[in-house]
C-alpha cells in the first residue's frame, strides 16, 4: 500500500499540521485544529488493446520501472477525462495511431508498481487512423503475434492478453 502520510501533511483548508489518528474505521492523516480528514483518491489507468490481423499492439517503455520492456499502450486518466477519451489518448501519444474504443475488456485493481494505478480500465479498440510512430514515454511500437511476445514489463499485460484471446475464441 502506498504511503498516504508521504503524500500530505498539512491541512489544505487552514494550514495546520495533520496528525494520524483512527477516524471511520482506519488511521488517517487528520487536522487537529478543524478537523478534516485527508481521505486519498486512487490512481486511475487506462489501457488498450488494438489488433490488426490478429496480432495485437504493444509499445516499448522508456521510463521506469521496467523500461525497455513491453506493454500495452497505456497511462493515467486525467481528473475529469472520460476514461475511454483517456485510453485513445494514450494510444494516440504512444504508438501515433488514432483509434476508437469499442467496448470494456476489463477492470483490474492493485499496483502493479510503486507508482502505479489502484484501478486498471481496460478497453478493446479499432485502429482508425495514424502511423505507427512511438512517442511519449514509448520508443517503440509494433504489432506482435500473441505466440511470439516481447518480454512484457506487467503481469497484467500477459493477464489481459490471456482474458482478450479467450474471448476471441
Amino acid at each position: 500500500a502506498k504511503m498516504i502520510a508521504d503524500q500530505v501533511n498539512f491541512c489544505p483548508r487552514c494550514g495546520t499540521a495533520l496528525i494520524t489518528e483512527e477516524r471511520i474505521g482506519r488511521m488517517r492523516p487528520t487536522c487537529p485544529a478543524c478537523n478534516w480528514i485527508y481521505f486519498p483518491d486512487p490512481k486511475v489507468a487506462v489501457a488498450v488493446v488494438v489488433c490488426e490481423e490478429g496480432k495485437v499492439l504493444l509499445v516499448r517503455r522508456t521510463n521506469e520501472p521496467q523500461r525497455g520492456l513491453w506493454t500495452l499502450p497505456a497511462g493515467f486518466v486525467d481528473a475529469g477525462e472520460d476514461p475511454a477519451r483517456a485510453a485513445e489518448r494514450e494510444c494516440r501519444e504512444e504508438s501515433g495511431l488514432m483509434v476508437d474504443t469499442t467496448h470494456l475488456l476489463a477492470v483490474i485493481a492493485g499496483e502493479a508498481h510503486a507508482r502505479g494505478a489502484d484501478i486498471l480500465i481496460v478497453y478493446q479498440a479499432e485502429k482508425r487512423g495514424g502511423s505507427l510512430q512511438p512517442g511519449d514515454d514509448a520508443d517503440q511500437a509494433g504489432f506482435f503475434n500473441l505466440e511470439a511476445l516481447p518480454p512484457l514489463a506487467f503481469a497484467s499485460t500477459e493477464t489481459i492478453l490471456e482474458a482478450w484471446q479467450k474471448s476471441k475464441k
